[in-house]
């Protein structure tokens, strides 16, 4: 590594470092003003508000994370061409793609991190941040195991009173099968006071119910004390899983969660989105940083200012251009892959053209 190299690899890493802290501080400080009268009409505690604001920063770098690398890379750019370093540089024989490739690599370096940061890291601190909403300021209460309704298959629909999941016990548990060539038609209802998975037979087992079976104008009704559900597609471990947020699903549980919902012929479009996303808001770092570089790698008149404006421009314009191409998508207009990876091609195309237009 050459003596150039360290010394922008430094300039880079020293400039994103104190961007991400800034721009994480003022998203907190917005926040807490926001959620003010929520702690103060709920008496939370001084500590509970840290430990809030604790697990609620993670999500915050992953946001900020392409923001700062964007941010850093023109204002280290921008610096340089203003007091003729970049000139400097140029001069000696070193071209804009060698001057851009240490950006590069640990702006590549960073997004690889981000991929396991976004998908793993920010899920667990973003459930403790949802237990605090739901118990300190009564935000979305929900009531783990109780309360669950689900759709087990393009015909099945599975409602759970309360779902222990130390002995995996269902209690009060409504079965609906609907007619597969008319979905409003139902076929057969089976009421137990309880189920219970049996992992030797592997199959759920209904006790103290009825099934009741709808023939036309007619039903026929049957009483049991225990009896065996076949055809049921969830195991005990997948039911919590099914009151989750999917921003509160690691990447392991979201591709679980995929394939559950295509085995039972359900739609997993919106899952899958958010599976794909994280890795392609991942790779916006590096997007991002060939776009920027090339922008701010001439001197131009505003300075430093112009170089923050620019950056807060485009920041605006990637989230806008990223959350309408995901409405897009989760209506089945577009692929979900394609969705998820729309505005990193649409700026990837953009940083081509400018690379190849910036002086050289």
């Amino acid at each position: 590594m050459k003596i150039i190299d360290r010394y922008l690899i430094k300039q880079f890493l020293q400039t994103l470092f104190f961007g991400l802290l800034a721009f994480t501080l003022i998203f907190v400080v917005i926040d807490m003003m926001e959620n003010l009268d929520d702690f103060i009409d709920q008496n939370v505690h001084t500590k509970i508000i840290f430990l809030y604001y604790l697990v609620f920063t993670p999500e915050i770098i992953r946001l900020m994370t392409p923001v700062a690398v964007l941010f850093s890379g023109l204002f280290t750019t921008g610096k340089m061409a203003n007091l003729n370093e970049l000139t400097s540089i140029k001069s000696s024989g070193v071209s804009l793609y060698r001057y851009m490739a240490p950006f590069i690599i640990v702006t590549a370096l960073i997004s690889i991190g981000s991929v396991y940061f976004g998908g793993y890291v920010v899920p667990a601190a973003n459930k403790i941040k949802n237990t605090i909403e739901q118990n300190y300021l009564k935000k979305g209460i929900t009531f783990s195991g109780a309360n669950i309704f689900f759709q087990d298959s393009k015909t099945k629909v599975i409602s759970i009173s309360f779902f222990d999941n130390m002995t995996s016990v269902a209690t009060k548990v409504s079965i609906q099968e609907f007619n597969k060539d008319n979905l409003t038609q139902m076929v057969s209802r089976i009421d137990a006071e309880s189920m219970k998975y049996d992992s030797t037979k592997k199959v759920w087992i209904a006790h103290k119910g009825t099934q009741r079976i709808f023939l036309g104008d007619h039903e026929n009704l049957n009483y049991f004390v225990e009896q065996k559900i076949p055809g049921l597609n969830f195991l005990p471990d997948e039911v919590d899983a099914k009151q989750q947020k999917p921003e509160q699903m690691n990447l392991t549980q979201l591709k679980d969660m995929i394939t559950a919902l295509q085995k039972a012929g359900n739609d997993a479009t919106r899952i899958m989105i958010e599976y794909y996303s994280r890795f392609a808001f991942a790779m916006a770092s590096l997007v991002v940083i060939l776009f920027g570089l090339p922008l701010s790698a001439n001197k131009r008149r505003g300075g430093l200012a112009l170089q923050f404006g620019v950056n807060i421009l485009v920041t605006f314009i990637y989230l806008g251009f990223m959350q309408i191409s995901q409405a897009f998508g989760k209506n089945g207009a577009l692929d979900p892959i394609l969705t998820a990876w729309l505005a990193n091609m649409f700026f990837f195309a953009a940083a081509i053209i400018n690379l190849i237009r910036a002086p050289k």
